[in-house]
């Protein structure tokens, strides 16, 4: 396997010192790594493609990663879904290729926090993977429907990592304090069962923070000491409460602040925001999820709220999280009192069905620009009409195919900027213009 694989300063952190190194090391996700289950038997037997997996922090995405490399023998490549872009996978992507042709050695190349890669981005690893240059392994904290671009989730098999239990973290512990070659055994630290389930519990169901807690409480104390939880709560600092540990799945917030900003209710979005974000949800998130919203319950009845929620996340870009959050919450307040109108998120779909059932009717001649105009069929040749060249900039032709004239799909509400859309539309309609629908 690659030295480059999750590689850190010297001495390496306790919990990839204790990363294992046998699928029947890791604890918890027996759900996909038992004997018999396909993810597990795939590892094993070297047969695996790209995989996206999907978890909460500290459930051992990073440690199936490097078993995927350990047990198929591939060559493990990093990318870094924050520093590192397309440039730097042109660079992997060539070095992969003269391994496969030089070697016969395949390349992995694992994505940690994918999301955090643009659909650009994530765009330009499909032909490399297509063509079995490389396998991904892509590891996620967000849900892949949203936070994967389809085309890639199409050629990946996608696997759910369950938060960890109590007493599988518990177990992780218990395993750092007595190995005496990769964990804290040589300084026989000291750990009741009831300290050890706390320091589990106030984990949130992380072990990755429960063993940087046990190894920053290990750097001060004696050996033979005893672990408090005192100096175990000063380690994990100021606790962030989980949802998984509310028993609030992060969909069911997010959903909440959804519909509550389609509801109009800024109290309430307020709220599900200032949730969301305590339990460590990315901003970003959040502002994808405005973004989203600005066009579908928003849309023209205030074209200003994509413009706000736009400067809103630029601002918080520059600001980072302690002072960008303010413009996240401003940005919410202003779409949940705007007002609402989903007839351009309707218009949309509407067309694309219409474009989906007519793929072959062709351009009318008098919409082709001059040269093709002439190549046209003389029997179709109408004139264009310059609309520039009418009383207000208004002329009476037809803009779409014969086969759909009459055909409309934008029908504004009388709310908001749509009302003044509305009664252009109706202006054009007595013109000649298309047909306006209530």
């Amino acid at each position: 396997m690659s030295a480059t694989l999750f590689a850190a300063s010297s001495p390496e952190p306790l919990a990839a010192r204790m990363r294992p190194e046998r699928l029947e090391d890791v604890v918890g996700q027996q759900h996909l790594l038992a004997p018999g289950r396909p993810l597990g038997d795939a590892i094993r037997n070297g047969t695996i493609g790209s995989v996206i997996l999907t978890g909460p922090s500290g459930t051992g995405k990073t440690t199936i990663a490097s078993l995927i490399g350990r047990y198929t023998q591939q060559t493990v490549v990093v990318l870094n879904a924050v520093t590192d872009g397309i440039p730097r996978l042109r660079e992997i992507v060539a070095e992969a290729e003269k391994r496969r042709s030089y070697e016969g050695r395949r390349t992995l190349v694992v994505i940690d926090e994918i999301h955090r890669w643009a659909k650009s981005q994530q765009d330009a690893l499909l032909p490399h993977v297509e063509n079995g240059v490389i396998t991904l392994c892509g590891a996620t904290t967000e849900v892949p429907g949203f936070a994967v671009v389809g085309a890639l989730l199409s050629r990946s098999r996608v696997y759910a990592l369950r938060p960890l239990t109590i007493d599988d973290v518990v177990s992780v512990c218990a395993r750092a304090l007595a190995d005496e070659h990769r964990g804290l055994g040589a300084q026989r630290l000291q750990a009741d069962p009831d300290t050890l389930r706390w320091l589990a519990e106030q984990s949130d169901g992380d072990a990755r923070r429960a063993l940087g807690a046990l190894e920053a409480v290990a750097q001060v104390l004696p050996a033979g000491a005893a672990l408090t939880r005192d100096a175990l709560a000063d380690a994990l600092g100021t606790r962030v409460v989980s949802y998984d540990r509310v028993d609030v799945d992060r969909n069911a917030v997010l959903s909440a602040f959804h519909k509550s900003l389609r509801g109009s209710d800024p109290h309430a979005v307020l709220y599900w925001l200032a949730r969301g974000l305590q339990a460590g949800e990315d901003p970003q998130i959040f502002l994808r999820r405005l973004a989203a919203m600005a066009t579908e319950d928003i849309g023209l009845a205030d074209p200003q709220a994509i413009g706000i929620v736009m400067t809103a996340w630029e601002t918080f870009r520059r600001l980072g999280p302690a002072e960008g959050e303010r413009a996240v919450a401003q940005a919410a307040v202003y779409c949940a009192v705007a007002p609402k109108s989903n007839r351009l998120y309707l218009a949309w779909a509407a067309a694309r069905a219409a474009a989906a059932e007519s793929p072959l009717v062709p351009v009318p001649a008098h919409l082709l620009n001059s040269e093709m105009h002439l190549r046209a069929d003389p029997d179709r040749r109408v004139p264009y009409e310059y609309p520039h060249d009418h009383p207000g900039a208004f002329v009476a032709q037809p803009y779409q195919p014969p086969e759909l004239q009459g055909q409309t799909y934008y029908h504004p509400l009388s709310v908001g900027e749509e009302k003044q859309i509305a009664k252009r539309l109706a202006w054009w309609a007595e013109r000649g213009g298309p047909p306006v629908v209530e």
